[in-house]
């Protein structure tokens, strides 16, 4: 193993309670397979202060010096961020709309020196990662904006329900609000061959609250999520300060690059390699 990236991991990363520089160790191994319980279990593992306290300031500072960068652009979606007007049976829960309240910066305003991009290219991360999914390996996204970003939630703001199109995503909080902003999921609400509908409609219209299960997440706390088949928000944000979220993007091949409409959506703006991109083939057959 590198020494250098050892040691840039280990000024960042809490290697006593999550040993990560040093793969295939059995200390290693037993938290991978903490994590990999949890997933089963829960679809979900936080590992709290999995980025060492005394850099909590600095993930902080790093955030609020980029959020500026996020692009805003409140919009109506549905769960599936699939068209509104994409015809489906009466009583369909893409029916139900919501507000778009959320932004993103992107990849390209995140500089390279950062606590997160450190640790979105570190290969010590990226084998713990990929361990704890069960994979042999994990890419970065060739995408340039979508890769790695900040979501960035304002007071008053929240991220509504949704499902993800990767079917696991990893996040690092790096700045808690006073209050709200907290994670709500229903783990497994769906699977790879069935899309279950009547429980979707059931939680996007308030009537099933015994399905969601909730997370006040910390800054510094690193969370391993099945997002594919958990409905999912981030509630309003409460009080003066905004919640801050690293969004780790990788994919089980290489070369992924996001649709040009996705990312227009996203980032209001394309790249050349997103004009470029052959749309992805999805490992599934669900609505999105």
């Amino acid at each position: 193993m590198n020494s250098s990236v050892a040691g840039r991991t280990e000024q960042v990363v809490d290697t006593d309670r999550y040993p990560i520089s040093a793969p295939e160790t059995p200390a290693w191994w037993e938290a991978v397979e903490r994590v990999r319980q949890d997933l089963e279990r829960d679809g979900c593992s936080v590992l709290p202060d999995f980025v060492r306290g005394f850099r909590h300031d600095e993930l902080r500072r790093e955030g609020s010096d980029i959020a500026p960068h996020a692009h805003y652009d409140v919009e109506v979606v549905n769960a599936y961020n699939i068209s509104t007007d994409t015809a489906l049976p009466e009583g369909h829960p893409a029916h139900i709309t919501m507000q778009r309240r959320n932004a993103f910066v992107a990849r390209d305003h995140i500089p390279a020196r950062s606590i997160i991009h450190q640790l979105y290219t570190d290969p010590n991360f990226q084998r713990f990662l990929a361990a704890c999914f069960g994979l042999p390996e994990i890419y970065e996204l060739a995408d340039p904006l979508a890769g790695l970003v900040l979501n960035v939630v304002r007071p008053g703001m929240d991220h509504p329900w949704h499902f993800d199109t990767n079917e696991f995503a990893v996040t690092l909080l790096t700045q808690a609000p006073e209050s709200g902003g907290v994670f709500e999921y229903c783990p497994g609400i769906r699977s790879e061959n069935a899309e279950n509908f009547a429980d979707v409609r059931s939680v996007l219209t308030r009537a099933g609250d015994h399905l969601i299960r909730r997370l006040s997440l910390r800054t510094g706390d690193l969370q391993l999520f099945k997002g594919r088949f958990a409905l999912h928000r981030v509630t309003p944000v409460e009080g003066p300060t905004e919640r801050h979220t690293a969004i780790f993007a990788y994919s089980a091949r290489p070369g992924v690059v996001g649709s040009v409409a996705r990312t227009r959506q996203l980032f209001g703006r394309v790249t050349p390699e997103h004009l470029a991109e052959r749309q992805a083939v999805r490992g599934d057959r669900l609505l999105d």
